[in-house]
Formats: structure tokens, C-alpha cells, sequence
């Protein structure tokens, strides 16, 4: 499937692209999207490399809040944060590992926004003593009964799975990501959209095997960190 899938971590490298350039590669992509000989699912992160990262006030609480509960309801709409690192670094496109909830530059929503909508919604967030709020949480709203809790470890006291294992023929593998029904405080991503976001994002990323339909390939001991 990908020459790096053997891995369980994968921080990506690469210099920034182009807007022209990512638009090749965006559409690279999605011509061969849901042809990858196996499905597989990752957490993302941001890379450990010198990136400024986005830090929340407790609005994303109400946010995980309202997925544990099923989706009950309004989820909330104001989200609040401010930059944390050392000023003089780059502020990440990708700039928060929180796993419920994920944040992406404008300038890549923008260019994924079709797809990502396909999933859920992208939201404006307001980040204090910043020139602009050009950043956006997406909300994925999609939540998937596609994994096999036989084979899965059991939920903590939390409602969180450390291992997954995902039934290949329930996997919404067409959206680029999906929260499960039985960890829907985490957003999962299909292989396909790593793929795509690896090549706009370069070494700002890093992704964590999660499952593979591939026996070869061997998950991230501790995707989630718990």
C-alpha cells in the first residue's frame, strides 16, 4: 500500500509545498482515492519538530463532552485558544495533537474542504493576541459502527480504546475521517487522507498506525497516549 506503512510512527519530511504544488498533489490523490489495496486508520499529530502549537481553554471539554454523549444535541460553536512555543518558530498547519479534535489552516481547509465536509464541519476559532483567526476546528459529526469490540481491547473507565480493530466491511473508507461508536471522542483517519495530508504538510505531521487490513503492518503500541 505505502512505502512507509510498515511503521508505526511516521514523522513526515519534506519542505513546505506551493499552493500550485499542493493543488497536484490534492489532485493526485483523489484520483486513486479508495483504490489502496488496504484500508488502514491514524491519529494524527503534529511533529515533534520546533512548531508553534495551538493550546485550548476548556471549550474543547463541552466539544468531547457532547461525542460521549452520542451527539446529543448542539455541539458547541465558540472555541478559544492562543499559541504556545517559542515566537520566532513557524506555527504549525496541523496544531494540536488533542484526538477529539482536530485543527487545520485555513489555507488546507481550504484546499480539502469538499472532502472534509463530507465528514463534518469546520469552525472558527478565536485565538487571543493573534493578528488573525485563520485557523479552523474540524467537527467530525460522522461516527462509524465499524469497530470489532471481539478484538478490540475494552474502554477504560472513560470510554477510550487503546487498541482498535476496525471490521474492513463497516469502514467508511470514502470520508477522510470518522469517530467510532465505541471511542467517539476520538477522530480517526482514513490512509488515503494521511497520504494527502503528508504531501501538503511535510515534516509538520506525524501519524500513528492505528489498524491495517494489512497483517504485515504493526500498529503504534499507544496511538492515543493513555
Amino acid at each position: 500500500m505505502h512505502a512507509w506503512s510498515h511503521h508505526v510512527v511516521h514523522v513526515f519530511s519534506g519542505a513546505d509545498r506551493s499552493l500550485s504544488e499542493a493543488h497536484f498533489l490534492m489532485e493526485g490523490f483523489m484520483t486513486t482515492e479508495g483504490t489502496e489495496e488496504h484500508l488502514s486508520v491514524y491519529r494524527l499529530l503534529p511533529s515533534m519538530r520546533e512548531f508553534q502549537l495551538l493550546h485550548f481553554d476548556n471549550s474543547l471539554v463541552d466539544l468531547m463532552r457532547w461525542q460521549a454523549s452520542g451527539s446529543q444535541g448542539q455541539f458547541p460553536m465558540e472555541f478559544t485558544a492562543e499559541w504556545g512555543g517559542h515566537p520566532r518558530w513557524t506555527k504549525s498547519e496541523f496544531p494540536t495533537g488533542n484526538p477529539s479534535s482536530p485543527v487545520l489552516s485555513c489555507r488546507l481547509a481550504d484546499l480539502l474542504r469538499d472532502d472534509l465536509e463530507r465528514a463534518g464541519r469546520l469552525l472558527p476559532i478565536r485565538i487571543e493576541n493573534a493578528d488573525a483567526d485563520d485557523y479552523l476546528l474540524y467537527v467530525v459529526e460522522l461516527v462509524a459502527d465499524c469497530l470489532d469490540t471481539e478484538k478490540s481491547s475494552p474502554a477504560d473507565k472513560l470510554g477510550r480504546v487503546q487498541r482498535s480493530v476496525f471490521r474492513p466491511e463497516a469502514l467508511p473508507a470514502d470520508v477522510p475521517a470518522f469517530r467510532p461508536t465505541g471511542f467517539p471522542t476520538a477522530v480517526c483517519w482514513n490512509g488515503w487522507a494521511v497520504d494527502l495530508l503528508n504531501g501538503l504538510l511535510g515534516d509538520q505531521l506525524e501519524a500513528r498506525l492505528v489498524w491495517s487490513e494489512d497483517p504485515k503492518d504493526v500498529p503504534y503500541p499507544d496511538p492515543w497516549g493513555f
